[in-house]
């Protein structure tokens, strides 16, 4: 979810409420990163880390040291990632789009495999849908395997569970919510995600400014925007200590920072932002994520 969990409130959060809360690690030095985890409550926090934009590797021993569970996207599976991770006691979660990754991720001593279906918000690994994704990767390893993409509801969550999944992992419909607001989207994001239906969710290569050739899945209202403007740069945000202007078409989503064209910025969504209607605490919605999820 990039700069909605870069702060602390949102996790912290859905780890009160009997979830695990994952912060995001991007564009965070680790000496901030240390500071934001040493003033967490204990809980089940886990730190996020996109492999394309991890320079120093410092940073995941900090991390591993401090969270129970260090997450990667964006990259192949790597050995030496996880050896990092587990010096410290922690344990390694990687998102993949594909078998032949889940294989690499499990050959790599990963723990927990992320099966990441097409229908995800935000950046996108593979192509296949999630069931069929999560069918395949449920037979190819031994490790649990989570799965991601598109889950919005009660009955979404169920479904993966039943399916033999061993959890389910939502991103986008814990940005309706009063945390996110707080310190990690921007109203006019919010607000764009509670008038969108599913079809509005478009799979694209758009915002590539800041990573190229990555697919990902953005609403249909801010590529229109954002073609419809000839503004560079189209704003200004601060995320991670710094403030830095927007390119146009950049890869960065807006925050309570941002300033100036928000609506032509990338607003990330998944497929099961139709069913997202009002804005809520955290708590509530993972009350109600699990409600029908238990029953079942």
């Amino acid at each position: 979810m990039g700069g909605v969990s870069s702060a602390p409130e949102l996790p912290v959060a859905v780890a009160a409420a009997g979830g695990m809360g994952m912060l995001s690690a991007v564009l965070q030095s680790t000496e901030r990163l240390v500071a934001m985890l040493d003033a967490l409550p204990a809980a089940a926090i886990g730190v996020n880390f996109l492999v394309p934009f991890l320079e120093d590797r410092d940073i995941v021993s900090a991390a591993a040291a401090r969270v129970p569970v260090v997450d990667f996207f964006g990259g192949e599976p790597d050995p030496a990632l996880v050896a990092l991770v587990h010096a410290e006691g922690a344990l390694a979660e990687w998102q993949v789009g594909s078998v032949e990754e889940a294989r690499a991720a499990a050959a790599a001593g990963c723990d927990l495999i992320v099966a990441q279906g097409v229908e995800a918000g935000g950046h996108v690994r593979g192509t296949l849908g999630l069931l069929a994704l999560l069918d395949l990767v449920l037979g190819a390893v031994e490790v649990p395997v989570v799965a991601a993409g598109g889950l919005a509801t009660a009955r979404s969550v169920a479904a993966v569970l039943a399916a033999g999944a061993a959890a389910a992992r939502v991103g986008t419909r814990f940005i309706a919510t009063h945390e996110a607001l707080e310190a990690g989207a921007h109203p006019v994001y919010v607000d764009a995600l509670l008038r969108a239906r599913g079809e509005e969710s478009v799979f694209t290569e758009a915002f590539s400014v800041g990573w190229p050739s990555a697919p990902h899945r953005v609403l249909a209202s801010c590529i229109a925007a954002a073609s419809a403007t000839d503004r560079d740069p189209v704003g200004e945000m601060t995320l991670g200590g710094q403030t830095f202007p927007v390119p146009h078409w950049a890869v960065m989503s807006p925050n309570p920072s941002s300033t100036g064209d928000i609506a032509a910025m990338a607003l990330y969504a998944g497929q099961g932002v139709g069913a997202i209607d009002r804005i809520q605490p955290a708590a509530e919605v993972v009350a109600d994520l699990l409600r029908s999820a238990v029953a079942a």
